[in-house]
């Protein structure tokens, strides 16, 4: 076990957390793709993508309203699954040696999928609670 699973497991419910790991797990990939036209285009793609979940849900804990909060979370959400479709190509055409680490980090991505889509259920549903 690493030192990025030792964390997730210490931290697992630490949302923050999670997305920091996974941004700098990110950065490590993208760092280390293959150099050729492609790798560059999608490690650049990687890094934009897999890097905001972390800086938008920080974004998210000052929202002005539970509304705004809830849009932001949703940018989250968008990002983390454009960056599940990023790691997949680049799984695919082989622009990145370790099959292990693209799929641990393409594990996480799908539970902090599945995170982010229960808690843009439970706000939106808390937020129609409070309107009635």
């Amino acid at each position: 076990m690493n030192n990025w699973e030792m964390d997730k497991n210490i931290n697992k419910f630490d949302l923050e957390e999670r997305l920091i790991n996974f941004a700098v797990l990110i950065i490590e990939i993208a760092e280390s793709m293959v150099t050729s036209r492609a790798g560059n285009h999608l490690s650049g793609q990687l890094l934009r993508s897999g890097t905001s979940p972390a800086l938008n849900y920080g974004e998210a804990q000052s929202g002005e309203s539970r509304k705004d909060f809830i849009h932001k979370i949703k940018v989250v959400l968008k990002e983390l699954r454009e960056t599940f479709v990023c790691l997949k190509i680049i799984h695919r055409s082989k622009l990145y040696q370790s099959d292990e680490k693209l799929k641990l980090i393409m594990n996480e991505n799908n539970e902090l999928v599945s995170i982010f889509v229960k808690s843009i259920e439970t706000a939106q549903r808390n937020m129609i609670k409070e309107e009635k």
